[in-house]
């Protein structure tokens, strides 16, 4: 799986912003930044009458849900990421709620996507 992205430059090579003048993701709270890289990525992605979107992977391991009308909303959790195992079973899961930049919860994903294989190098 290739992912298409930006090049991203080293922090070192980025020019400090003045004090003051740094902007933090504050304001979106729409699918569209998950649901533009994840669809990029070959992933279905399909809404429902509730207006929740829920997408998945080519290989159907991995589940993102946008879920603003649902139960789990109302508890804060707005976004959710499955990851199954080969077997069907849970691997883990990760909640985002509403105050999560739809870009950072895209962030997230792609760091997702780009890891070649499930097992860290360090192991």
């Amino acid at each position: 799986m290739t992912l298409t992205t930006t090049t991203f430059r080293p922090l070192a090579e980025l020019p400090p912003p003045a004090l003051g003048e740094r902007e933090w993701l504050l304001e979106c709270h729409c699918a569209r930044p998950v649901t533009d890289l994840l669809k990029e990525q070959g992933w279905d992605v399909v809404a429902d009458l509730d207006c929740n979107v829920h997408c998945s992977s080519p290989d159907r391991r991995v589940y993102v849900g946008f879920l603003p009308e649902s139960r789990e909303a109302a508890r804060g959790e707005l976004w959710h990421v499955h990851v199954t195992d080969k077997d069907g079973s849970t691997a883990w899961r990760q909640t985002f709620g509403p105050d999560t930049p739809a870009q950072a919860v895209a962030g997230f994903l792609a760091a997702l996507v780009i890891c070649p294989t499930r097992y860290c190098t360090c192991v």
